[in-house]
């Protein structure tokens, strides 16, 4: 499969408070990539449909060089994966370390009644071969986590549970609701219309910074974006509604929840929502010397 690579400079425009690089820009530039790569195998417009855990090892700062790769490793019938691998080059050293590596699912969309019926992905080397073949246990997996964690909230609601919690200290997660709206404009939309994913990942991020946030006197640290799946889409016109809220501390990190739901004008007046993503971040904080600060523990 043909490999898609972009590179990106790092600006001041792309950091945060700590002076690296936001996760915003990042997870938007990945999406762009993958995208990119999913529309040239299949010759139509792709969408976003789901992207497993991404995990961010290294930070950029600002002079050095973020480069994507991305290729398309298996094609389903309508849908395929695709890999992606972020590093990050320092320009005067040469030095390059690895960002992070992820598999995002891509839905093709063919404009009318035309349905999608995508080509198999032809195999140039051992690794694209490897890749081939690990590409169904992912999928595999991927369908059969997203079925378990759906069963266990069923469950969960059934037994209707009141957990309390008397520990001393604890910080009630009513604290850290956060509720942000977005508008989508035509810049934030692909040529059909529809938002990016990735640039409702990167709102996403803000919200779900700006809860972690309540918990520890620093800016959090985003190192992990988990179970990130689209239910649905968005376009241009609606109203994208984020709410965020701590799930859980667990000493140097602190997991968020947060839930996307879209609006178009007429849902807007009467109020039905459209859920069209969740997805759990996890951050850690760190003071000015670089420690791991602890979060203390939460009262749900």
């Amino acid at each position: 499969p043909m490999e898609l690579c972009l590179s990106r400079a790092v600006l001041p425009a792309h950091v945060g408070a700590r002076g690296t690089l936001s996760a915003g820009p990042l997870l938007r530039w990945m999406d762009t990539a993958a995208c990119l790569a999913a529309e040239k195998h299949a010759g139509v417009s792709c969408v976003a449909a789901s992207m497993d855990d991404i995990q961010l090892e290294e930070a950029a700062r600002v002079g050095q060089t973020i480069t994507i790769k991305a290729k398309v490793n298996r094609a389903f019938r309508t849908s395929m994966e695709v890999g992606i691998k972020v590093t990050v080059q320092d320009v005067l050293t040469n030095v390059e370390n690895i960002v992070c590596v992820a598999y995002a699912t891509y839905v093709a969309k063919p404009v009318g009644a035309r349905k999608a019926e995508l080509e198999p992905v032809k195999l140039l080397s051992a690794e694209d071969h490897l890749e081939h073949s690990l590409a169904i246990e992912r999928r595999r997996i991927r369908l059969g986590y997203f079925q378990v964690f759906q069963n266990l909230m069923q469950e969960t609601n059934k037994e209707g549970d009141c957990y309390t919690f008397e520990e001393e200290g604890a910080v009630s997660t009513e604290f850290t609701r956060v509720q942000s709206i977005e508008l989508v404009l035509p810049p934030h939309a692909n040529h059909r219309g529809n938002t990016f994913g990735g640039q409702i990942m990167a709102w996403m991020e803000t919200v779900a910074s700006i809860s972690a946030s309540r918990l520890c006197r620093s800016y959090p640290v985003l190192k992990s974006v988990n179970m990130f799946k689209f239910w649905g889409p968005s376009f241009v016109g609606d109203r994208l509604v984020f709410r965020a809220i701590v799930n859980n501390t667990f000493h140097n990190s602190v997991e968020v929840g947060v839930r996307v739901e879209a609006y178009d004008c007429e849902e807007w007046f009467k109020d039905q929502p459209r859920h069209i993503n969740s997805a759990f971040l996890i951050f850690s904080a760190v003071n000015d010397k670089g420690e791991l600060i602890p979060f203390p523990r939460v009262r749900p």
